[in-house]
């Protein structure tokens, strides 16, 4: 019978063990040798770092300088920050759902005045911020070394020791992310790392691959990123990833953009913040883009996740408004038949777009009180006189507000009486919303088909928009 409560006391005992360890939130008790009756906030990183950081708890210290954080809610992990209301001062600190442990801090020397107890992954993150203050100590040495070098046999040698305190620094993060594998500095560390190029293979004549190194870079970039790792939303490190892999090694064009949207966020489905954040992300890369057609990947961005349900955090209202804004952009995308515009000239006749007979048609819409117009106009007449012209090419100009002697003088002081030039005295035919024109001067380049190949352009750019397609036009060929 004793036996039996024993047992029975034993697996209580193990039960309410499992339960403690499980349980959901953190407790964080703080002891600042500092700092007394002061707040101290918990922070968090999200996607990028300083100063974008979001208030997640907060505590006022006692006497002594003690406080606890504490919560039962559930949290995503990540890199956390202590920091004094005062912001003069911040301490990072590595947080897991669950975790229960005690910082002391003297903020005086921040962040390396910090000890901790009961958190084996800060420990390991102390580890590391140690070994990179030496590390930082040892190449600044190096700098010295090289500023005071007086041969290139020096240089020489400053350099290969410079570049063997890089690849140390290299293994060393791949130790640690190979001695605490599933950790959260593991994480942090296979997220920060970058592929070592190997040297360019050779073809059969011997010449190297100029791309090779391009390529490798590319198909290796996320290697050591964990996409099923949540916590690496709140470190400083995934929007600076984003950016770096679609400002220089995505192609800037809009296929090659959701061609690499869909795989990311195929790899982040089922990470919800990570999801968000990089949905969120690229789609605004995606629509602030300058390069001519992004905004077809802007379109493939709504259609394919907005339209479907996948932007959870937007409201109803939010997402209609994207949906509304691909509506006005889908009519007019690079590729597209231009919409047909039936427009009335100066003297009153109408005229179609689609009648008009020409290799290529300039679209302008422009209005004669706008301040733009007035200085972009004569350089798009300047350019088709010398260039244009000369291509087959024909100038559908589109007069948008104004009075219409305003127009017409317009017209005559510009010596552009050699343009077709139209209006839409009664603003039927749609034209704004057709072309998306809401600010002027807006400029479309369409072929002898009135296919759309170029949209939003300057005087400059439309010849060298031209010789592209023609160049291709010779390629197909």
């Amino acid at each position: 019978m004793n036996r039996f409560r024993n047992f029975f006391l034993t697996a209580l005992v193990l039960l309410f063990s499992v339960a403690a360890q499980a349980r959901d939130g953190y407790t964080i008790r703080l002891h600042y040798t500092d700092l007394k009756e002061t707040t101290i906030l918990l922070a968090k990183y999200f996607g990028k770092g300083l100063p974008t950081i979001y208030k997640v708890d907060s505590v006022h210290l006692n006497a002594k300088g003690e406080g606890t954080l504490t919560t039962t809610e559930k949290i995503v992990g990540g890199i956390y920050l202590l920091l004094p209301t005062d912001m003069k001062s911040f301490n990072e600190v590595l947080l897991n759902n669950g975790d229960d442990f005690s910082v002391e801090i003297n903020s005086s020397v921040s962040p390396n005045g910090i000890s901790f107890k009961n958190t084996v992954e800060n420990d390991r993150f102390q580890e590391y911020q140690r070994y990179l203050v030496d590390f930082s100590t040892r190449q600044e040495g190096f700098k010295n070394q090289l500023a005071s070098a007086r041969t290139k046999a020096d240089s020489t040698a400053v350099n290969e020791k410079r570049q063997a305190l890089g690849k140390e620094l290299v293994a060393y993060r791949q130790s640690l992310v190979q001695k605490y594998p599933g950790s959260l500095i593991a994480s942090i560390l296979g997220a920060l790392e970058v592929p070592e190029i190997p040297p360019a293979p050779k073809d059969a004549k011997g010449k190297i691959d100029s791309t090779f190194a391009y390529r490798y870079l590319k198909t290796h970039y996320w290697d050591g990123f964990n996409f099923k790792d949540e916590r690496l939303i709140h470190t400083p490190i995934y929007d600076a990833k984003l950016d770096e892999y679609f400002t220089n090694l995505v192609v800037p064009s809009p296929d090659s953009v959701t061609k690499e949207a869909d795989w990311i966020l195929a790899e982040t489905r089922g990470q919800t913040q990570l999801f968000n954040y990089t949905l969120s992300w690229i789609t605004q890369f995606a629509e602030r883009s300058k390069v001519m057609g992004m905004d077809a990947a802007f379109v493939h961005m709504v259609e394919k996740y907005y339209a479907r349900g996948d932007a959870t955090w937007l409201p109803d209202s939010t997402v209609q408004k994207y949906l509304d804004r691909i509506a006005k952009i889908g009519p007019n995308m690079i590729g597209k038949i231009a919409p047909e515009l039936d427009m009335q000239t100066l003297d009153g006749k109408s005229v179609k777009l689609s009648e008009v007979k020409a290799k290529y048609t300039v679209l302008v819409f422009y209005s004669p009180d706008c301040g733009h117009c007035i200085t972009e106009v004569p350089k798009i007449d300047s350019m088709y006189r010398a260039v244009l012209k000369g291509k087959g090419t024909k100038i559908f100009a589109v007069r948008t507000e104004g009075s219409e002697q305003q127009w017409k003088d317009f017209v005559a002081k510009n010596k552009i009486q050699d343009w077709i030039n139209v209006w839409d005295p009664g603003y039927t035919s749609g034209f704004r919303s057709k072309y998306d024109v809401y600010s002027t001067p807006v400029i479309y380049l369409l072929d002898d088909k009135k296919i759309i190949r170029g949209k939003r352009l300057d005087y400059s750019t439309l010849p060298k928009v031209m010789e592209m397609l023609e160049r291709k036009s010779l390629g197909a060929r």
